[in-house]
């Protein structure tokens, strides 16, 4: 089916918008009137635009309060619609989004709304234009797509329909499966747009609280199913309203959008991109660094070894276990210091996570390479980290540590197994689309979003994670917008014993976060610890969560650069990441100035 998008889902000047919408794959768009209101271009010039950028004008929005009003009034608003028509013919589009009346001076009265909307009707087709009906959700006295319905089937005029808001309907609680007996071609328009659940008046959570689908709670693929079983061919178009969407730049904002589409689209057999491929573990998390010394360092007091050199490229291999972190100090490194740049993912599929993730818009990184270096398939995540695709199992592919020579090295030391998980702190704006991206393109699945205290406000912070827990990334967004320190970036070794990993740690050298006594004060009410056990982890800077299926503990080093790493020690089921714990090591994070 043909999508189209809302120029309110996005920021910046019209021009802007439009030029996102095409370049992200869009077929139209609708034109909020705000946004040609605040245009220096003429309809005509937008209407020219539009045809060179492939896009058509699927719908001009809002007309406001027009039906069930006292008799002069509706006259005038007779005189306001003619003149929107005309504007409307001059840009080219053919379809108007009439809201339900919320005037306080409105009439309950169907019978007077279906012949106001008759005559609205009535002058819509003198200029080839039609009307689509759409209950407001806090409508004064149509509310419901039903009661829209009956409305628009008593006025009974061939350029008046319904328009269906997934919003309007499912935030009331309504059931859509109605919509099956609205006949298909009374079915004008269609916009869709997700929320998250949230207790709260429904004009303030519609205004600032939509987002794409797939990145809310309500049931988009069953809605859409009841639409298209209707008989709707109309395009599946996106009205959000959102204020961090709006802040945020329009090009990858778009992109997010139309992805969102794609994965709504796959998930009503309505499209076909090529199936996920979930990756099956953690090959390799690459760091970026200007200064290779403070890393080795840490490094080296967890235990790695460096094992190993690429052939052609300034970046190192460190192994403990199945744990391997590439150390590369080339162009890419950043000039802020170290930073997480790269994961490298197993996959018993790399061509075709490479194929699923370019048909979701996943950006392909070309990559330069010699001609013996292995081909790695690499796509980059909304943040830009890169993801590489390895050949895991019995795969044909090249395994991509033979692009590495061994160096002369000391065994590494025992008690790292591998790594427990990957954490990113997300750029403010783009946190429900990481979300979607790890989700839709990956494969992987995603768990409840947590909020999280700091010191200077909260963290969002969202897990994606495989069946088994082999694939771990915790993904999350900082208090404040503009501060990059908050974009910290951790890795998350797991070993069996994490008493002895950090007191290991500690005597080669390595510095280990300092967690404040109270802390372990509350930790002493809150469980039956053993003789020796709490002052063990006081001495060690080891905090502690337990659940209904096992426990926690767990410590950190300090930062270097962005980048920080954690021992991770999960007992019996335990499949958190110990939330309790995480506003007591953002605190003793901000109370300690990183190693630079």
């Amino acid at each position: 089916m043909r999508t189209s998008i809302a120029t309110v889902s996005i920021g910046g000047s019209l021009t802007e918008k439009l030029t996102a919408a095409a370049r992200a794959g869009f077929d139209g768009i609708e034109i909020f009137e705000n946004d040609l209101l605040a245009s220096p271009l003429s309809p005509e010039e937008i209407r020219a635009r539009c045809a060179d950028l492939g896009l058509s004008i699927d719908l001009y929005q809002p007309m406001r309060d027009i039906e069930a009003v006292q008799a002069e009034e509706f006259e005038r608003n007779l005189r306001r619609a003619r003149h929107k028509f005309q504007l409307m013919n001059r840009l080219g589009a053919d379809t108007v989004l009439v809201c339900s009346s919320v005037c306080p001076h409105a009439e309950d009265d169907d019978a007077l709304a279906a012949w106001h909307l008759r005559r609205l009707a009535d002058l819509a087709q003198e200029f080839g234009i039609r009307v689509a009906y759409e209950a407001l959700a806090w409508g004064r006295h149509v509310s419901t797509y039903d009661h829209a319905w009956r409305v628009v089937e008593a006025a009974d005029h061939p350029a008046l329909g319904v328009c269906l808001d997934s919003f309007h309907i499912l935030a009331r609680g309504s059931d859509p499966k109605g919509i099956e007996d609205i006949p298909g071609e009374k079915i004008f328009f269609l916009q869709l747009a997700d929320a998250p659940l949230m207790a709260m008046d429904v004009l303030q959570w519609s205004r600032h609280y939509r987002c794409f689908p797939g990145q809310g709670g309500f049931d988009l693929a069953g809605l859409l199913t009841h639409v298209v079983r209707a008989g709707y061919t109309g395009p599946l178009s996106l009205e959000v309203f959102n204020d961090v969407f709006r802040q945020a730049e329009a090009a990858p904002t778009a992109v997010d959008a139309r992805r969102s589409l794609l994965v709504l689209q796959e998930a009503t057999g309505l499209a076909a991109p090529p199936p996920p491929v979930v990756p099956t573990g953690v090959a390799f998390a690459e760091l970026v660094t200007p200064d290779v010394d403070p890393v080795s360092a840490v490094l080296g007091a967890l235990g790695f070894a460096r094992t190993a050199r690429h052939r052609t490229k300034p970046v190192d291999l460190w192994e403990q276990g199945a744990a391997r972190v590439l150390v590369n100090t080339g162009p890419a490194a950043r000039r802020d210091g170290t930073a997480l740049a790269a994961i490298g993912l197993e996959s018993p599929d790399p061509e075709g996570a490479a194929r699923r993730a370019e048909a979701l818009l996943a950006p392909v990184l070309p990559r330069r390479r010699a001609p013996q270096d292995a081909p790695l398939e690499a796509v980059s995540a909304p943040d830009g980290t890169e993801l590489f695709f390895c050949a895991a199992g019995r795969s044909r592919l090249p395994d991509w540590r033979e692009d590495f020579e061994d160096v002369p090295h000391e065994a590494p030391a025992s008690g790292i197994d591998r790594v427990d998980h990957l954490a990113l702190t997300q750029p403010w704006h783009q946190f429900d689309e990481a979300a979607l991206f790890h989700r839709s393109v990956l494969g992987l699945a995603a768990q409840e979003s947590v909020d999280v205290a700091d010191p200077y406000g909260l963290h969002r912070s969202r897990a994606v994670t495989n069946a088994d827990g082999s694939v771990r990334i915790a993904l999350s967004i900082g208090p404040a917008p503009n501060d990059d320190g908050a974009r910290a970036q951790h890795i998350a070794l797991a070993t069996e014993d994490v008493v002895t990993a950090a007191r290991r740690f500690r005597q080669a050298g390595g510095r280990l976060l300092e967690v404040p006594a109270n802390y372990y004060d509350d930790l002493a009410a809150q469980y039956d610890l053993t003789d020796g056990e709490l002052e063990t982890y006081r001495d060690l800077g080891i905090l502690y969560d337990r659940d209904a299926d096992g426990a926690f503990l767990h410590c950190y080093t300090h930062t270097v650069g962005r980048v920080f790493f954690e021992l991770v020690q999960r007992d019996g089921g335990y499949r958190g990441y110990g939330a309790r714990n995480a506003p007591v090591r953002l605190a003793a994070q901000h109370a300690s100035r990183p190693v630079r």
